[in-house]
């Protein structure tokens, strides 16, 4: 999402990291590139003055014009100013112990992802250990009840609704009891949204808060509608108190001046950011991390963190034991090549990894053929994939044939597959083989 951002913002920190010497006019010319970046970003105005006076007067004082790296002192406060702007530090759920249910109420406008939001964060929370209870509060849209539903049967959380009503506080009361029967200790709760902010839908959402006295009241704002989200949840904040918003849609194609604007114009954090359509596709906001990303300096962290969640540790040994002994075969090569997508786009992860982002051109990966070759690979029998040397002439025109390849790229893929098994042995044993493995890795 703020993908555009970042490349302006970029420019302007390589045209000043350089030099040896900075000067007051240097600064101003940067900062002026940094206020034209921030506006075309769709950042608020107000943000956008706050943040260039800020950065000026940091990046003038003598620690950053007289310091050894001029260029990283400065390169240093726009950070920082980000990281503030942004939300100073990650702000979790403040929830209850797990012998006590926990309320969260959502709010939001209709189109917004609030009912996929609110099962997200339930699947979200029962992974860390919780037992969520959904509860089908917005009356108002035709079919949310039944998509919350669905959405729970998908991710194995009870919904708790009564067919047919139209009081939303009977759906709450109901709700709230159930959990103290069941011994539900978070009850998350999706209340109705309209097409735009209004008096009515306001003072439901009164209610139901006053009925539910909720821990957290949650905002579900479209990160698509720019500046209206920022207008969005400061209007929801002012009537209801707001503990923290969910940015839907983070993935998009937009300018990313909502995530700049939130904290600092509506007065309430970003929790959470919703970056796919999956009902796993919710990640916590790190603004320290988004910052680094914007800059281009790569987010390790959060890269680890996404390894972490495919990759099990008992599974990650099996295959480094594997990869000693020369037995790593085929089908870890396919489970490997799967791993990785659940991590995300390419795109993605290369934003992660430090000195990558502008640096290496996705479209010049040759995903083409890590494609053919998991084609390739599935089209053999469980047999071939743990013992590829049987695989003779017969066998592989008939790979070829299942996966619409040539007999010669089934050649190349074992020829390369082996090559890469030895020089993953060698590795493993020997660090100085490393630099050989990336380059091989490189020319996949």
């Amino acid at each position: 999402m703020l993908d555009r951002l970042s490349d302006r913002l970029n420019n302007v920190i390589r045209s000043v990291s350089g030099k040896s010497r900075i000067t007051e006019q240097n600064i101003a010319e940067a900062v002026e590139e940094i206020k034209s970046a921030l506006l075309e970003a769709d950042v608020n105005l107000k943000v956008v003055r706050r943040f260039v006076s800020r950065t000026v007067r940091e990046a003038s004082g003598e620690s950053v014009l007289r310091s050894v790296s001029p260029g990283q002192q400065f390169v240093k406060v726009v950070y920082d100013k980000l990281v503030e702007f942004l939300g100073d530090e990650r702000q979790d759920l403040v929830l209850r112990g797990p012998d006590v249910p926990s309320v969260i109420l959502f709010a939001g406008l209709q189109g917004s992802g609030k009912t996929t939001s609110a099962a997200k964060l339930a699947l979200r929370l029962k992974k860390e250990g919780r037992r969520p209870l959904l509860v089908a509060a917005d009356l108002v849209r035709p079919a949310a009840v039944d998509q919350l539903q669905q959405l729970g049967e998908r991710t194995g959380i009870p919904v708790a609704a009564i067919p047919g009503s139209t009081d939303p506080r009977a759906v709450v009361t109901a709700g709230l009891a159930r959990a103290k029967k069941e011994q539900f200790n978070v009850v998350i709760i999706d209340t109705a949204g309209r097409m735009q902010v209004d008096e009515d839908l306001m003072e439901e959402i009164r209610q139901v808060a006053a009925l539910a006295k909720p821990d957290e009241r949650i905002l579900v704002a479209d990160a698509m509608t720019g500046q209206n989200a920022v207008e969005v949840a400061r209007a929801f904040h002012e009537s209801v108190d707001l503990t923290g918003v969910i940015l839907s849609k983070f993935d998009s194609d937009t300018r990313g001046g909502a995530a700049l604007s939130i904290k600092t114009i509506a007065g309430t954090p970003i929790k959470f950011i919703g970056t796919g359509e999956g009902v796993e596709d919710l990640e916590p906001f790190y603004p320290e991390r988004i910052a680094s990303r914007i800059l281009g300096m790569g987010d390790v962290v959060s890269l680890v963190e996404k390894a972490q969640e495919t990759i099990d540790a008992d599974d990650a040994e099996q295959l480094q034991k594997k990869i000693r002994s020369a037995t790593f075969t085929l089908q870890d090569y396919l489970e490997q090549f799967q791993r990785v997508r659940k991590m995300g786009s390419v795109q993605s992860i290369l934003e992660m990894i430090p000195g990558m982002k502008g640096n290496v051109d996705p479209d010049q990966l040759d995903l083409d053929q890590m494609k053919r070759e998991e084609a390739i690979i599935l089209s053999m029998t469980l047999e071939e994939r743990h013992n590829h040397r049987i695989i003779g002439m017969s066998r592989r025109k008939r790979i070829a044939a299942g996966s619409g390849s040539s007999v010669f790229e089934v050649g190349q893929l074992i020829k390369r597959f082996d090559k890469m098994r030895t020089m993953m042995k060698k590795v493993s044993k020997n660090k100085k083989y490393q630099s050989q493995l990336m380059a091989q890795m490189g020319r996949r």
